[in-house]
């Protein structure tokens, strides 16, 4: 199937890590090889950015963005918020201690949602991402941005997502969602996997049925 691809960075199966996927761009870290980089390119069908932040390749651990705008941690820098700017998106630096924002913040061009952690900053996240934020959890836990995944058309939760919380997820995201599971059972699929509206990227020791399942509730395969 051309909108899915299965592969790992350097025999890492955390592609989220490395990646900051949205309708628009896909940010990959510069240690992204080349051949991986025109993979998620051909998949997402979006183009690809090399970049880091916080002087990392770690950019989806520690940024999130969707289209219009992305949240960099206190310790970026300046330079690689001036970077972003060039690509035209609004950029809100945060100055609060917690910097892996990317394990924290699930967000797409409808909506986004954020721990209790994060809550003084709402406000700043709503003129960021120009979203509704709202307050929540997945599987009950505050790391909203490794325990799931959005795109514009679908969500993968935690197979311990409570359907209180996928219901909120649903509302706020303006998509439906289902639960699941990447590379053999991890429950982490926001750092397991990179996506958007067109298509995705999954370890490659991710199972069919596991596959079949994000397929189906990231929106690509009608149930």
């Amino acid at each position: 199937m051309a909108h899915i691809s299965k592969l790992d960075f350097n025999g890492d199966p955390n592609l989220g890590l490395f990646t900051v996927p949205t309708d628009r761009f896909c940010l990959v870290g510069n240690t992204v090889m080349k051949k991986d980089r025109k993979e998620i390119k051909s998949v997402l069908g979006v183009k690809v950015v090399e970049a880091r932040v916080a002087n990392s390749e770690l950019v989806g651990l520690f940024s999130a963005a969707n289209s219009s705008g992305i949240a960099l941690p206190v310790n970026c820098r300046e330079s690689e918020a001036r970077f972003f700017k060039k690509m035209e998106l609004k950029v809100f630096v945060s100055p609060i201690k917690h910097t892996a924002l990317g394990n924290l913040i699930l967000v797409n061009d409808n909506g986004c949602l954020i721990p209790r952690e994060l809550v003084r900053i709402k406000s700043e996240l709503e003129e960021c991402f120009g979203v509704p934020v709202k307050k929540g959890t997945v599987a009950g836990l505050s790391i909203l941005g490794s325990c799931a995944f959005a795109t514009n058309r679908g969500i993968l939760a935690h197979p311990n997502c409570t359907e209180k919380e996928m219901k909120l997820l649903e509302s706020v995201l303006g998509v439906n969602g289902d639960i699941g599971t990447v590379s053999f059972g991890s429950p982490f699929v926001g750092a397991g996997m990179v996506a958007n509206s067109r298509g995705f990227a999954i370890p490659q020791d991710t199972t069919g049925p596991e596959l079949q399942r994000a397929d189906e509730a990231l929106g690509f395969i009608e149930v």
